[in-house]
């Protein structure tokens, strides 16, 4: 199943979302085909209300950064129902792009030191402390599950000058290489 990225504009992207139990319907299936959604999308991490969903879920497949970021390399993981804590320590600025907003690439601050708390797919728990750029994947999409987007966490300044193009993912008039699905048009 292709399933479409949900992009800027589109209200789902602003809804907190809802914790899941292991009686989701076909929660395996939608794992899955989350995981061949971002890949095929060449994404690192998908949250749930990227592709319509107001659940608490995320896949995140760290590896192709593995590379430059050691924390990266062979990172593979299913959050469900996530808790995050930041921990105490600077922000670091680095750019960062999602799916949801195409084209745009902004410079967001984050923590560089998470504490985060998961169920993975088969409802294991996980207590973990997380670093570096690792940490910076999974704020981005944890924000997802709060109805944030990373243009939230950028200057005013930047986002009045990135207005057009956020205008332009609004009204369809951006190209995606993967499946997508626009706002619905205001009557």
């Amino acid at each position: 199943m292709k399933l479409p990225v949900y992009l800027y504009g589109h209200p789902v992207l602003r809804k907190v979302s809802e914790p899941i139990d292991a009686e989701y319907p076909d929660l395996k299936v939608l794992i899955e085909d989350m995981y061949a959604c971002m890949y095929a999308s060449e994404g690192v991490g998908l949250a749930a209300p990227q592709i319509g969903r107001n659940i608490k879920l995320i896949v995140i497949d760290a590896s192709p950064f593995g590379e430059d970021f050691p924390e990266c390399a062979d990172r593979k993981l299913t959050l469900i129902n996530p808790e995050l804590e930041v921990l105490e320590g600077d922000k670091v600025t680095r750019g960062e792009g999602c799916l949801s907003l195409p084209g745009i690439y902004e410079n967001v601050s984050r923590v560089e030191h998470i504490r985060l708390r998961w169920l993975d797919e088969n409802f294991e728990a996980h207590d973990e402390e997380i670093s570096g750029f690792l940490a910076r994947i999974v704020q981005h999409e944890y924000d997802h599950l709060d109805g944030k987007l990373y243009i939230d966490r950028i200057s005013p300044i930047r986002k009045q000058l990135i207005k057009s193009k956020l205008n332009n993912i609004i009204n369809g008039r951006t190209r995606c290489d993967y499946p997508v699905k626009y706002a619905p048009l205001k009557k």
